[in-house]
């Protein structure tokens, strides 16, 4: 075949396979499967054929071989005529055929010494006439041997004994009808193929509907995730079974779940953004229409108070900015860290806050994986919140334990406390208590604390106390050797 043949064959096979690759999954799997099917029962009906073809050679092989050795079991006896042994090689292969019976598809022609011939039985008329078969005789005769013999359709394995006695020279000529014996065969494989087409066409409808009901749930995804994108992300797939299949529906559930939880974070922090940016840009506009260019001191108070509300949106930004990044891997980078120098260093830090009784509660003598400056920067803004809410000579106090195997830090005021309809929602974004002011910040500290103690697998949460508020947290002790 020359190179641009193969090439053509090449090409028109991955035609093909492009064109199957085209067809839905159920069908590619039923035609797969058929496939293999088809294969596997041809296989077997081939060696079938192939062990059973060898079966027949071997017993034709035995019938003649048993046919010429009961030949020389003759010649051992006397003749049944003269009571004495055969005279002549023609008299012991006459005698032969009166005494033996032709096997099933066998034929027995003697060949005297003087060239005529003799069969047992009704002859083979095609066998005979075929121009070939006498020939072939005469060229075994001297030698004797097994050879097959091709006869229009028909195959004949042809066995020649010669036998000498007192000079003279017969011949025993044993044929076997390989055809004849194959007839059985041929119809057995022919009916194994007729069973077999039916057994693929069986097997390719039951493999569709098998791989239509398998297949189920993966369109189910299909459609879900069709759905999703046309806008409704509250739907869910209908989890059934306990197979791979339904491993699949619920991690698919369970990503929704999250994609949910994602877009509506987004949504609500898009909304909050939204709300708190509105008002210091109303007063950058309020304030600019009202501006005199010609009042140099209006100029001068409108320009401090822009600047004051340019650095708090900038504030805003960075802290929106922070929360976002919360949700990445990196946020936290864990390292061997001194909790008892966290503590005391978070309290020298707090110290230019305001003017506090600054207490240290309690020290934790430990070394546990921390993030060492997120756990700084979220106790110094549990520190910053606490000054915010109380005032000169209050008592604010910073400590570090370890309970039940968890290590905690918590901050405490003897402030006023929090009120109980702020409590459920202390932690969400932009809350803030019904005195605050936008002087006591943006409402994005205790998020802050809250996505900086979910980083590290720990949570935050505040103390039920009767004064003052305490927030704590809460982190799993990761101790280092």
């Amino acid at each position: 075949m020359s190179a641009t043949s193969r090439r053509s064959a090449l090409t028109s096979r991955l035609r093909r396979l492009t064109r199957l690759s085209g067809l839905p999954v159920r069908r590619r799997l039923a035609y797969a499967v058929a496939a293999l099917t088809a294969v596997v029962l041809a296989g077997v009906g081939v060696t079938l054929y192939g062990v059973e073809s060898g079966r027949i050679d071997e017993d034709a092989d035995e019938s003649l071989s048993h046919q010429l050795d009961h030949l020389e079991t003759v010649r051992d006896e006397n003749d049944l005529d003269t009571g004495r042994p055969y005279a002549s090689s023609d008299r012991l292969v006459a005698a032969f055929l009166e005494q033996s019976l032709a096997g099933h598809n066998e034929d027995l022609y003697a060949v005297f010494s003087n060239g005529e011939r003799a069969v047992q039985g009704d002859s083979n008329p095609d066998l005979e006439r075929s121009g070939r078969f006498w020939p072939l005789v005469d060229a075994m005769r001297d030698d004797g041997g097994v050879r097959d013999l091709e006869v229009g359709d028909e195959t004949y394995r042809v066995a020649v004994k010669p036998v000498s006695i007192d000079d003279t020279t017969a011949a025993l000529v044993a044929v076997h009808n390989l055809s004849a014996d194959r007839e059985g065969l041929r119809a057995l494989v022919l009916n194994y193929a007729a069973l077999a087409v039916l057994a693929v066409l069986v097997v390719a409808a039951l493999s569709s509907r098998i791989a239509g009901s398998l297949l189920r749930p993966v369109r189910n995804l299909r459609d879900t995730a069709l759905q999703i994108s046309a806008g409704d992300v509250g739907r869910r797939m209908r989890v059934t079974g306990n197979d791979d299949l339904a491993d699949l529906q619920r991690t698919f559930n369970a990503m929704l779940d999250r994609l949910d939880a994602a877009l509506t974070a987004q949504r609500r922090l898009l909304d909050d953004a939204g709300h708190e940016l509105r008002t210091p840009l109303t007063v950058l506009r309020g304030h600019l229409e009202v501006l005199d260019p010609t009042d140099p001191q209006d100029v001068d108070d409108t320009r401090r108070l822009l600047l004051d509300e340019v650095d708090r949106m900038t504030r805003l930004v960075e802290d929106l900015l922070l929360l976002a990044k919360a949700r990445r891997t990196d946020f936290v980078q864990p390292h061997p860290a001194d909790v008892a120098a966290i503590t005391h260093g978070v309290v020298a830090r707090a110290r230019g806050l305001g003017d506090r009784q600054w207490v240290v509660d309690a020290v934790a003598e430990t070394t546990a994986l921390l993030d060492e400056q997120r756990i700084v920067q979220a106790l110094l803004q549990l520190t910053d919140n606490a000054v915010r809410h109380t005032g000169p000579g209050d008592e604010i106090g910073v400590g570090s334990a370890v309970v039940d195997g968890r290590l905690e830090l918590w901050v405490r005021d003897t402030g006023p406390g929090v009120e109980p309809q702020l409590r459920d929602r202390l932690f969400e974004r932009f809350s803030r208590g019904a005195d605050d002011d936008d002087r006591f910040g943006l409402g994005l500290g205790l998020s802050i604390v809250e996505a900086i103690a979910t980083a590290h697998d720990g949570a935050v949460a505040l103390d039920d106390t009767e004064t003052g508020a305490t927030v704590r947290l809460r982190l799993p002790l990761k101790e280092t050797s």
